[in-house]
């Protein structure tokens, strides 16, 4: 008798009517979960990343707006031919599907042209040596200057006329003149420097009158 009112409650509708909606809450809150989730994810939604290269980043970034995108500058660089402020590069690059509110970072040009330091080729290097230097670290050459001094041989670097120190800098694509010895230096002691020679000192003849007995 006892074991038959144990499972009674199997046949009471109020029970089952507790199973049934426990089930249905259960059910229901999974789906509110999951319909949240897709909506912060943003899951199925995917944007076009559009073109601004060579856009300005004001002009991006309204363009970004309109497809619920953001932009950020995170890196610059030199290229002579682009407009100083240009987009250069984008990542995700263009054409790429991303979610709403991502960021788009951008590299731009540079609006100063960078100084560089002068390559050492003074006293240390030829004419040949020197211009070879010079055109690979982006530098323009004039004609030489010609001084007094050993053949092709680099006494200095000039910039707008004025003589460079070493560990100087100058803008990039700067045009740069060298100054070489001319080859009238050949009665230098070898060694010396144009600017350590010094002419011998030609001792004063002393005349010495005759005496006649």
């Amino acid at each position: 008798m006892a074991f038959k009112s144990f499972f009674s409650f199997l046949t009471n509708k109020v029970f089952w009517i507790n199973i049934v909606a426990m089930i249905a809450t259960v059910a229901i809150i999974i789906f509110i979960v999951f319909k949240w989730m897709d909506s912060y994810t943003r899951h199925g939604q995917a944007i076009t990343v559009p073109d601004v290269q060579g856009m300005d980043v004001k002009s991006a970034n309204s363009l970004f707006a309109e497809h619920g995108l953001q932009g950020m500058v995170t890196d610059s660089t030199y290229v002579k031919d682009k407009k100083p402020g240009a987009i250069l590069d984008q990542i995700p690059p263009s054409g790429n599907k991303v979610k709403e509110g991502r960021i788009i970072y951008l590299t731009v040009n540079t609006r100063s042209v960078p100084m560089i330091e002068v390559p050492d080729v003074a006293d240390n290097s030829s004419y040949r040596q020197a211009e070879a230097r010079m055109l690979a670290a982006g530098f323009k050459l004039t004609a030489p200057e010609k001084i007094t001094g050993e053949t092709d041989w680099v006494y200095g670097v000039k910039y707008r006329g004025q003589m460079l120190h070493v560990g100087e800098k100058v803008p990039l694509e700067a045009t740069l003149t060298l100054v070489i010895g001319d080859g009238t230096a050949s009665s230098q002691v070898e060694g010396d420097t144009l600017e350590d020679y010094v002419p011998p000192v030609q001792e004063p003849e002393v005349q010495v009158d005759r005496i006649w007995f």
